[in-house]
């Protein structure tokens, strides 16, 4: 009698734990259902190359394309390839040609993150001057006045992401350096497999994002098909390697100098599949409302 009442105990349990995993859905769970174009988002809207996009001159001489845009609708249905962003300003490539400097400049409206890609130089805002190489962030706060200089032969190549400042928030009174060359990996198996450097995160000033970094897969790896909560704007930018995406219930090439965002309707996963015998480095950045 003990064992069958401990059965039928355990047997409750399980029933009671099942239905509340049914009526209160995991946000990390795959959706089985077939892809269904009417009401799932259009994933292609939501993946861009900077290379799609014609070069203007910021800062003086700085070139600058765009991946992505500001949302100018519903930010599950872009009326414009990569016009997805509802919580940034901008995410967009830059090149400084050999032995220029950019204008004096300020920020008013946003800070900036600069992310050093390739090449050399230097920036200087008030009375501070970092070198410039790949791997190197720069947080630029608004109001202070800054150049930029390629001392180098070749392109100085840099992606900028773009956060606005809300009213009230205490911006850094300096701008401020990170090298990801010296950081200690803050995870490697986050998702299984992101072996994951913090960059940016709100200690070193970001103002919205919650944080931003870069992230290594290792060689015949991938990340947990996962996705969020509504309303979170998640970006992954390609730096290195041939790199497969899972996004939503379809597979995607991401060359280099193309970004995707999760559509942020709390139910399109996505993963990073590497499939070479070489690793792959991509760039993740995250706001969570």
């Amino acid at each position: 009698m003990r064992r069958m009442m401990l059965s039928i105990c355990c047997i409750s349990m399980f029933l009671i734990a099942a239905f509340a995993f049914a009526q209160a859905p995991d946000y990390s769970q795959l959706d089985g259902k077939p892809y269904d174009p009417a009401i799932e988002p259009h994933i292609d809207m939501f993946i861009r190359s900077w290379k799609q996009s014609m070069p203007r001159h910021i800062f003086g001489s700085l070139i600058e394309r765009d991946i992505f845009t500001e949302s100018d609708g519903d930010p599950m249905r872009p009326k414009a390839e990569g016009a997805v962003l509802t919580s940034l300003k901008r995410l967009s490539h830059g090149t400084l040609n050999a032995h220029t400097t950019t204008a004096p400049s300020k920020l008013e409206t946003e800070q900036i993150v600069f992310y050093i890609y390739k090449g050399k130089g230097t920036i200087t805002a008030g009375k501070k001057t970092a070198d410039l190489y790949e791997g190197i962030g720069v947080l630029m706060p608004p109001g202070l006045e800054f150049t930029m200089t390629n001392t180098g032969d070749e392109p100085l190549t840099m992606y900028l992401i773009g956060e606005p400042v809300p009213q009230g928030f205490a911006t850094k009174k300096e701008m401020v350096v990170r090298d990801e060359n010296i950081l200690t990996p803050a995870s490697s198996n986050v998702h299984w497999t992101h072996i994951y450097k913090l960059l940016f995160g709100k200690d070193h000033g970001l103002a919205t994002l919650a944080g931003m970094g870069p992230v290594w897969f290792d060689p015949m790896t991938m990340g947990q098909p996962h996705s969020h909560g509504e309303g979170v704007e998640e970006i992954w930018f390609a730096l290195k390697g041939d790199i497969v995406i899972l996004l939503g219930k379809q597979i995607r090439e991401l060359p280099p100098g193309a970004a995707y965002k999760i559509p942020p309707n709390g139910l399109t996963p996505h993963a990073t599949i590497n499939v070479t015998d070489e690793p792959l480095k991509l760039f993740w950045l995250m706001r969570v409302p």
